[in-house]
């Protein structure tokens, strides 16, 4: 019987070991659904009133393509063939397998572990990261204003309640708000960024609203479709990426265009690797679309000023639209990094690209030093896009009616938070430092601990939320991955979550170099027991 104990280079005691020891304050619980069996339809015989032609009827989809009485309408043959090359791996198979293993355990099945601990995902709340008071103390006050006669809220949580529900259809968060989002909260997003970007101005209707960054970047993508055959768009996209990226490209029928971060230099962007990518690329399709995920997901990379500005002319010289990633601003940990936006390096390189330069850029609720995924929070903002487009745009978010109410007003507390002298400010402050503190401090010893384990090496963690340490696979288990129809860090992972408990997303579920092997994990899953830890 093969050995995951036995095979492995990477020692997995020693990794399990480091990673238990590190296990969150508070694991997150995923209770398992209990599947419905399958329903069965029993047809007994037919009455004798039924025409022999009812009978007859088969259960088959006829030549023609029409389903029969008794056929499914939608099967796997019949549905968009594009969904089934839809691929999201930080959701896929070994979760599935994680939430098993959890119904087990609580069945009182015997392991060598007692917990599972998930590290496949960026869920600070889950992961014990607490939330920011002020911002649980106004949601509140807008869930249920009844609140508003209590005590036991300060003054500017109040006023920013009223506020809020003053901008809201009835004054009740319940209620539909306009496509683009509530007026008031674009505003202030507005002013945020232009507080941001050292006073580069931003316009409150060249702001959208939506259901998290990842609802707005699809809704972009979406704008860009065309073509066919050769003339089909093809969208850069950094590898490892987000595995959003390429979901989203296989369920539009984009041509995915690879470009490769450079591992050795600390998952840094080449401008020589984007040209590489692109002209390979234009042999067989368009492309038409730069992708940058800043600081990045799942390499923890932050991107240099100079390396943005080159970004930029290149995107200006090959006439190729760009998206900004950046919900990880506020993530920035490493010595001498410093997160720049790149509408502020943009409009800072004068009107030559400012002007001209079609740029889309992506904000959110739930990273940094808020973590709040589950109100689905996030914005747009559209520079330099053509008006007719614009309003092409307008009518396609207007589709979905509008984004969550409660995620808007969670975007608006993130975009203006308490100022000196009001009530909350010094305990916002506190929280807030405390919060990216610690995020730091775990993702300094994430590359301290992982680096002391056999067969894996990480890269310093500059910024994000992630590490993506390369691991180190014997031959023989690439071969025994191989039988298995696996990819060799799949059998990787698989086997570290049935022997150890630890839940963490192979690398090939986010691309990488032929070759090469790693997986991703969240610093926000250690805890402050790692600094008493002594791997073996």
């Amino acid at each position: 019987m093969f050995s995951f104990r036995e095979a492995w280079t990477v020692a997995p005691g020693g990794l399990c070991r480091t990673l238990h020891s590190v296990a969150r304050r508070r694991p997150l619980r995923v209770p398992a659904m209990p599947v419905p069996a399958p329903l069965s339809l029993s047809f007994g015989r037919a009455p004798w009133w039924l025409s022999a032609t009812r009978r007859s009827i088969s259960c088959k989809m006829s030549e023609n393509g029409v389903a029969s009485r008794r056929g499914k309408v939608l099967t796997l043959d019949t549905m968009n063939p594009r969904i089934k090359r839809v691929e999201y791996a930080v959701r896929g198979p070994i979760v599935q397998r994680a939430v098993q293993i959890e119904k087990e355990l609580k069945e009182g099945a015997k392991k060598p572990f007692t917990e599972v601990i998930k590290a496949n995902i960026g869920d600070a709340h889950a992961m014990g990261q607490q939330p920011i008071t002020f911002f649980r103390q106004v949601m509140a006050l807008c869930a249920y204003p009844e609140l508003l006669n209590s005590s036991q809220f300060p003054e500017d949580a109040k006023n920013r309640a009223k506020t809020i529900l003053q901008s809201c259809g009835g004054g009740s968060i319940g209620a539909y708000s306009a496509s683009q989002g509530i007026e008031y909260v674009r505003q202030d997003v507005a002013r945020y960024i232009e507080k941001r970007d050292n006073g580069i101005p931003s316009n409150p209707d060249n702001i959208y609203l939506s259901t998290g960054a990842s609802d707005a970047i699809v809704t972009t993508l979406k704008l860009l479709m065309c073509g066919e055959g050769m003339s089909r768009t093809g969208v850069m996209i950094p590898i490892p990426q987000y595995p959003l990226y390429s979901a989203a490209l296989a369920e539009l029928g984009a041509v995915q265009v690879d470009y490769y971060l450079n591992e050795e230099r600390c998952w840094s962007l080449d401008v020589s690797e984007l040209r590489r990518s692109l002209e390979a690329a234009r042999k067989h399709c368009n492309p038409r679309v730069l992708c940058i995920i800043n600081p990045g997901n799942p390499t923890g990379q932050v991107q240099s000023r100079e390396c943005i500005e080159e970004v930029i002319r290149f995107a200006a010289q090959e006439r190729l639209f760009l998206m900004a990633d950046e919900v990880y601003q506020d993530n920035v940990y490493a010595d001498g990094c410093q997160f720049h936006s790149f509408k502020k390096v943009l409009f800072e390189m004068g009107p030559q690209y400012s002007d001209t330069l079609e740029l889309v850029s992506y904000h959110s609720t739930s990273k940094c030093y808020m973590g709040e995924c589950g109100f689905r929070g996030g914005y747009m903002e559209v520079i330099n896009m053509d008006a007719e487009v614009k309003a092409q745009l307008t009518k396609l978010v207007s589709v979905r009616l509008c984004p969550p109410v409660p995620g808007q007003v969670m975007m608006d507390l993130v975009a203006n938070t308490p100022q000196p002298g009001d009530p909350s400010h010094s305990t916002f402050i506190k929280e807030k430092s405390a919060t990216l503190n610690t995020l730091a401090e775990r993702a300094r010893l994430t590359e301290e601990i992982l680096n002391t384990v056999p067969g894996i090496q990480c890269n310093p963690v500059q910024g994000a939320m992630y590490s993506f340490p390369r691991i180190t696979i014997p031959e023989r288990a690439v071969q025994k991955a191989k039988e298995k129809g696996q990819a060799p860090d799949m059998f990787y992972c698989m086997n570290l979550l049935e022997e150890t408990g630890i839940c963490v997303v192979p690398g090939s579920g986010f691309g990488q170099k032929e070759g090469t092997y790693h997986f991703r994990c969240p610093p926000a899953c250690l805890t402050d027991r790692v600094v008493n830890f002594q791997c073996i």
